[in-house]
């Protein structure tokens, strides 16, 4: 019997603005699904940070942890491929699809901390000695396999905040940090993002007539209107204030950017949490068309494609910018 098994909560990060100091080890924070891997002689669990099982959609990782010379083990890691989108198709229902997948988009496992090899759990040990007893693991490891890149030079590590080659950020730990399931006792690090948007609509809360999500866009070269995400987790001390600003821009539908609809193409994205929703006339119209003219900065972390991944923070309105200005190079 395996001394560490699923379910268990993966040890999580709190974000900051600046690298941490004194006795940090750095790592690059992966762009890709967090995942827990357990091995118990022929069986492999994959699982998501929210317990969701991953082993089907990954078959290569799956043979790849059983080439390993060890039968029991877990360890954390991210699962990476060449991009977030293509990782997300994976996620797909039909067994011969994801075979298929597998060979066309394969994906990588992103090894970075380790909770048990063997008879042991190690969550107890320092990080580093965990890190020591990963890197002999993943000494015999082939790709898929990968052991992430660590480094204690912050200028190393300074320089992953400016790359978006699948690094979304630096994870910072403490060389004594021992392994807290589903505490945020890790660090991470990124640098925030900023785009001027045009605020062409909003939805409701549920329970209050009281705005509850702003939607955004940007113009393709000045002539479409893409709906590129939200604004959520407005605090409701603003919700009021908020409301008073953009009622006298709601409008009719007719002759609205997105009266025959917004996202129509779908998109992987789109199955994401507070990410941006596609909507078309035949649905319920969840949402109140504003008149185009009201410009917004927003903070966003990561984009894919034309979207916002996640939901993105006001800072603050822009009655300076002409709303036609407004275009999607911002996100480059």
């Amino acid at each position: 019997m395996p001394t560490v098994r699923q379910p268990l909560a993966p040890m999580l990060a709190r974000l900051e603005r600046e690298l941490p100091r004194d006795g940090y080890l750095y790592e690059p924070k992966w762009d890709g699904f967090r995942c827990l891997a357990f091995r118990d002689g022929d069986e492999v669990d994959l699982r998501s940070r929210n317990q969701r099982p991953l082993a089907r959609y990954f078959p290569e990782l799956v043979r790849a942890f059983l080439d390993l010379p060890v039968s029991r083990l877990a360890i954390d890691g991210e699962i990476v491929a060449r991009d977030f989108e293509s990782l997300l198709r994976r996620l797909h229902p039909a067994a011969s699809r994801v075979e298929q997948l597998s060979a066309e988009t394969p994906a990588s496992f992103m090894a970075f901390d380790l909770l048990a090899v063997g008879d042991d759990d190690v969550r107890g040990e320092r990080f580093v000695e965990r890190r020591r007893l990963l890197e002999e693991l993943f000494a015999a490891a082939k790709p898929p396999l990968l052991l992430t890149e660590l480094t204690d030079d912050a200028r190393r590590a300074t320089a992953w905040l400016g790359r978006r080659d699948g690094i979304d950020g630096v994870v910072a730990k403490h060389r004594d940090l021992r392994y807290e399931p589903g505490v945020r006792a890790m660090i991470k690090v990124k640098q925030q993002r900023t785009a001027d948007c045009v605020v062409a609509g909003f939805r409701w809360l549920h329970d209050r007539p009281l705005p509850r999500t702003l939607l955004l866009g940007l113009y393709d070269g000045s002539v479409q209107l893409q709906h590129v995400g939200i604004v959520s987790a407005i605090p409701n001390a603003r919700r009021r204030a908020l409301l008073e600003h953009i009622a006298p821009y709601v409008t009719e539908l007719e002759g609205h950017p997105w009266e025959q609809g917004f996202l129509v193409g779908g998109g992987a994205t789109g199955k994401l949490p507070g990410a941006a929703g596609r909507w078309t006339p035949g649905m319920d119209q969840d949402w109140v068309p504003l008149a185009p003219a009201l410009v917004c900065e927003v903070a966003y972390d990561q984009v894919d494609g034309f979207r916002l991944r996640h939901p993105a923070r006001f800072c603050r309105w822009r009655p300076d910018r002409d709303a036609r200005t407004c275009t999607l190079d911002q996100l480059g």
